[in-house]
């Protein structure tokens, strides 16, 4: 074997144990293809191991590999798979999907799971690839609460739901008021106008990226009562809870389901595996990447490949 070739074979070799970027490239090559024609395919997926959110630098992170790509009279398509994080870099994305993607459209396609903030992107979509185990997810907030308990997170919902549900038992009670007194003391009125304004947002976001999109034409009022599985607590009991492609096109959205075995599907999971390797098995916390360039967070700092 001549000599340039055996570097050659060490390098792919060395690619494949550390999973770089060049192993997945072709996958997004023929994803693209699949997807026909006039489609640019980019990666945003994050760690269900490490303890990472949806945050702005994701937005920036994002922007800039679309900067770097021939985004040219493209589609977006944006492969998404996360837990979730904050609502307002969530919203920035939707706006830089929407800008740099042809005719303002964009597309995502949902490997694994999108939940909480990720879906507020998928709801930003002109369409949604899922398979039938793909998931999506509530997107009411959850509060980081530190008490003499540790640190945990509380669905915003029920913050507000026991501080109310106190208020009432007190101001009505003929007994004595000091057990609901000693409860109140952990609540904070500001906090609470907080959480509720937390709630607020989330689903003002959601409905206005709805209304650019697949929801089109519809009031508000009438996207809230479309999207209730999404915005309802009662619903779904759990913020963990899994909302399957038949409950959201239920509700209204442009789902595309793509059975296990259709060739789309065999890609975007092969993808996917190479890219859940990198974010379970090395301290990376986030990538976005696309054919032409790979975007790593490590656990302490991004880094460009």
């Amino acid at each position: 074997m001549p000599k340039d070739d055996r570097n050659q074979a060490y390098h792919r070799l060395l690619d494949e144990v550390n999973q770089a970027h060049a192993v997945r490239r072709s996958l997004y090559a023929d994803l693209e293809t699949e997807l026909g024609e006039n489609k640019r395919v980019v990666a945003l997926c994050t760690s269900f191991r490490w303890p990472v959110l949806i945050e702005d630098r994701d937005a920036d992170m994002l922007e800039e590999a679309l900067r770097n790509s021939d985004m040219h009279g493209r589609e977006l398509v944006l492969i998404v798979n996360s837990a979730g994080g904050l609502a307002l870099p969530a919203e920035r994305i939707v706006n830089i999907c929407r800008t740099y993607s042809k005719g303002g459209k964009y597309a995502v396609i949902v490997p694994k799971m999108a939940k909480s903030a990720a879906t507020m992107v998928c709801l930003g979509a002109d369409r949604i690839g899922m398979s039938r185990t793909s998931e999506l997810g509530p997107i009411d907030p959850q509060i980081s609460i530190i008490d003499e308990s540790g640190g945990r997170y509380l669905a915003a919902h029920e913050i507000v739901e026991s501080y109310e549900e106190l208020m009432r038992k007190a101001n009505r009670t003929s007994g004595r008021i000091e057990p609901y007194l000693q409860q109140l003391q952990r609540f904070d009125a500001r906090d609470v106008r907080a959480v509720r304004s937390a709630r607020e947002l989330s689903e003002n976001i959601a409905v206005r990226c709805l209304q650019r999109g697949m929801l089109r034409g519809r009031s508000s009022r009438e996207i809230r009562k479309k999207i209730k599985p999404f915005l309802d607590p009662r619903q779904t009991i759990d913020h963990g809870r899994a909302i399957y492609h038949d409950v959201a096109a239920g509700c209204g959205l442009r789902v595309e389901l793509h059975e296990a075995e259709s060739s789309v599907w065999s890609v975007v999971w092969q993808l996917y595996q190479k890219l859940n390797y990198v974010l379970t098995a090395m301290p990376v916390g986030k990538v976005i990447e696309s054919f032409g360039e790979s975007w790593v967070a490590s656990v302490e700092a991004p880094r460009s490949v």
